[in-house]
């Protein structure tokens, strides 16, 4: 696809995956309207200072996602939607289940509604690997049964179904993307490798939860490669496809790599506050994305340890967004 002047809507677009998404599709000459979530303090999220309203190619709105108005508004006049918003911290998922279905299920909804009545040429939604909870087997392909284990993960099976039904019944033209832990720059606190690089920077005691459960990590300039991806291929249209390694590694020995590169001398300790309630932990998580090899010609390029490099050094430039000392749920 020549993305040259095509019009395109990122949902979540100040977001970890959505602000480098838009980066690329700038990169591309496409004329990217971003949603932002809108706040009192004006904020654009990591879009902030990247790029002016109206230059570039790109125009920043904020609204929100449960707003069926607002996204309408949003989607009018594009071609291409990707929807990335969502609430997707897990510990904050037991606290506010109801944020979460609002957000997660009535958003896509709305996204959805919207796009088939703009009749947009591809909607590439974004769903996550933890919806299939504690593997059966490993590695998970797409036919893999779905497990609500958080209210998080509920939220997205509901929102992930409701894109199916919308392939299915109305003939959206709908991807359903399925990364597995994508990190890099940008990522917030709340994720597992920031939560470690910021500890190690700051102080000789990194505190976790449980270290046993096992990730696949994929860096996010391969992630928003698939996103760019399943926008283009036709053999996509209607498909649920994995992104991710295929190798996974437990949160104990990533802690350990990390270290190595920050602070080798640094002392884990876990507690409980850290620590999911014993059903709801997903203890593996390790990615079979055959289909997107298959479909869109899809294999990460980013080694683990080089994208961990890129990441520390981008963290250690901005230590000042994350709130080091402080629990971020």
């Amino acid at each position: 696809m020549n993305w040259q002047e095509r019009r395109v809507l990122v949902t979540g677009a100040g977001g970890f995956i959505g602000s480098h998404l838009v980066d690329a599709l700038v990169e591309r000459g496409a004329q990217v309207t971003a949603l932002v979530r809108y706040t009192s303090r004006n904020d654009w999220g990591m879009l902030e200072e990247r790029h002016r309203n109206g230059a570039d190619g790109i125009r920043v709105i904020l609204g929100d996602v449960t707003d069926a108005g607002c996204v309408r508004k949003a989607v009018e006049g594009n071609e291409v939607v990707f929807h990335l918003a969502a609430l997707i911290g897990i510990p904050y998922s037991y606290e506010a289940p109801e944020s979460y279905a609002r957000t997660n299920m009535l958003g896509t909804l709305n996204v959805l509604s919207a796009s088939l009545s703009a009749g947009v040429e591809r909607v590439i939604h974004t769903s996550t690997s933890e919806v299939y909870g504690s593997a059966v087997y490993t590695p998970i392909d797409e036919a893999h049964p779905l497990q609500g284990q958080s209210p998080y993960s509920a939220s997205k099976i509901a929102a992930d179904k409701m894109a199916e039904a919308y392939f299915c019944s109305f003939d959206l033209p709908v991807v359903t993307l399925r990364p597995f832990n994508t990190y890099g720059p940008r990522q917030s606190a709340r994720a597992i490798i920031p939560t470690i690089i910021t500890q190690a920077l700051t102080s000789n005691t990194i505190r976790l939860g449980s270290l046993d459960p096992v990730r696949d990590f994929t860096f996010v300039t391969d992630t928003v490669r698939a996103f760019l991806l399943a926008a283009e291929k036709d053999e996509a249209v209607g498909k649920t496809i994995h992104t991710g390694s295929g190798i996974g590694i437990s949160i104990g020995d990533l802690a350990r790599k990390i270290l190595l590169q920050v602070s080798p001398g640094a002392r884990i300790i876990t507690g409980d506050e850290r620590v999911r309630p014993g059903k709801s932990e997903v203890m593996r998580l390790v990615c079979d994305s055959r289909r997107a090899w298959e479909a869109l010609g899809w294999r990460p390029e980013v080694p683990l340890d080089e994208g961990l490099s890129r990441t520390i050094s981008w963290i250690r430039e901005h230590l000042e967004i994350y709130k080091a000392g402080r629990y971020t749920i």
